[in-house]
């Protein structure tokens, strides 16, 4: 069966690469020639483990290619994946322009009956838009099917090779059963293909990740008032996480979640809501306590050093919203430095993946070093905003040593409150006493 895939980010390409690894016949679409002309030759343009090797693979094994024309790639293809992006719009809609674009072009290069699935993230009646897109300017029968990702970036790979589950929108029993043959490979365990209406599919992946960033932010209030009672947020979560009713899944306090889908499709939610007038009063929440959460660590390094910071030195460890991934999307990182340089202070970063794509973000007001110990050198404080796990093994001897005064703020808990200031170390974490 040939798959084109039209999109080569991250989902696009994971998705691309891995129905390749499957023994599907894959055309990816990208408008970028020269990122087009650097994937045939074998370079990922995104940082996810696992990925590279599983693309050399197929392209030598000649089951993946990139093109840059949709009637190169449409040609022949029994489904069409639409992976192209679905930015924040000005009022956290959704912008559909690359989406919309995207699907005039697969309908005016169809050259047959076919399927053409959204994997973008859309909202809610989106499925309608495009099957009157097709209407308007295919010259063949198309079913539109909504199969939402559910990939978590540092592990996408294996997410799309061991699926929790697969979601399926639509109301056509033939393409219901082409998309379960696509998935049968992933799905060996016993795991469902969820069938469902467009609507509800488009629905499920916001709820999802709303419910998740509700978690990350619920625990990160508890870990506000753990602060202000003496309480410890670990040992809150263990107790909370050990109860088969809540689980111990995205339970862990930290200085608040980044990255493409928590903000945006949180937002989206809120957006669908107000669209169909029902305010969506926790997600709203959700979205406050984050922004908050964000501020929390130049909120402490001003009780600790004042609010002029004028002369003073901080370093950064951490710039990706998340580790295993280069990716900075509204990362944590990007409000503590930007707080930090507005109050007059010099910042110093390191991360073991995204140091050049925060230097798109922030450019040259941050120095980058890639060795965390040189970004310490000078350093009134040490700030821990990404948990890479390379920084869970530093020298702490070391750490102590270089930094000018022994100050470290963890905004994600990765060292032991105990240990740290038996080490001598002015330590504060998120929710620890």
């Amino acid at each position: 069966m040939r798959i084109a895939v039209i999109g080569t980010g991250y989902v696009g390409l994971v998705a691309g690469v891995c129905f390749a690894d499957a023994g599907r016949d894959v055309v990816c679409v990208d408008t970028d020639a020269g990122k087009v002309e650097r994937m045939r030759g074998g370079h990922v343009p995104i940082y996810e483990p696992g990925l590279a090797d599983l693309m050399t693979r197929a392209i030598r094994e000649k089951r993946l290619s990139f093109t840059t024309s949709h009637a190169e790639a449409v040609r022949g293809a029994a489904v069409v994946f639409i992976a192209v992006g679905t930015p924040e719009g000005p009022t956290g809609e959704p912008d559909l322009r690359y989406v919309d674009a995207a699907v005039t072009d697969v309908a005016k290069a169809l050259d047959a009956p076919g399927i053409v699935v959204l994997k973008s993230t859309v909202p809610v009646g989106t499925a309608k838009r495009v099957r009157a897109l097709l209407a308007r300017h295919a010259r063949h029968p198309v079913s539109v099917v909504n199969n939402p990702e559910f990939l978590k970036e540092g592990a996408a790979v294996e997410d799309f090779l061991r699926p929790d589950r697969v979601v399926v929108g639509t109301d056509d029993d033939a393409a219901f059963e082409t998309m379960r043959a696509l998935y049968e490979p992933f799905v060996r365990t016993g795991k469902p293909i969820l069938r469902m209406s467009n609507e509800s599919a488009e629905l499920t992946k916001y709820a999802s990740n709303a419910m998740l960033a509700t978690r990350v932010s619920f625990m990160n209030e508890v870990a506000r008032l753990c602060d202000a009672v003496g309480a410890d947020v670990e040992d809150v979560r263990r107790g909370m996480g050990s109860d088969s009713r809540i689980g111990s899944a995205f339970l862990f306090a930290g200085c608040g979640y980044g990255g493409s889908c928590f903000p945006k499709d949180t937002q989206g939610l809120i957006h669908v809501g107000k669209a169909h007038r029902v305010e969506m009063r926790i997600a709203q929440a959700v979205e406050g306590v984050n922004d908050e959460q964000k501020r929390l660590l130049v909120e402490r390094v001003k009780e600790r050093f004042g609010a002029d910071l004028r002369g003073r030195r901080f370093a950064l460890w951490g710039l990706a919203f998340k580790p295993r991934t280069d990716d900075v999307r509204e990362a944590p990182a990007i409000e503590i430095a930007r707080g930090l340089l507005d109050a007059g202070a010099q910042v110093v970063a390191t991360d073991p993946e995204a140091l050049e794509t925060m230097k798109v973000v922030l450019g040259d007001r941050v120095r980058y070093v890639a060795d965390p110990y040189e970004a310490l050198v000078g350093a009134d404080a040490l700030l821990v905003v990404t948990e890479w796990n390379e920084y869970r093994g530093v020298d702490l001897d070391r750490v102590r040593r270089t930094l000018k005064t022994p100050v470290i703020l963890d905004g994600r808990n990765v060292f032991d409150p105990a240990r740290m200031r038996a080490l001598g170390f002015e330590y504060r974490g998120i929710g620890r006493p």
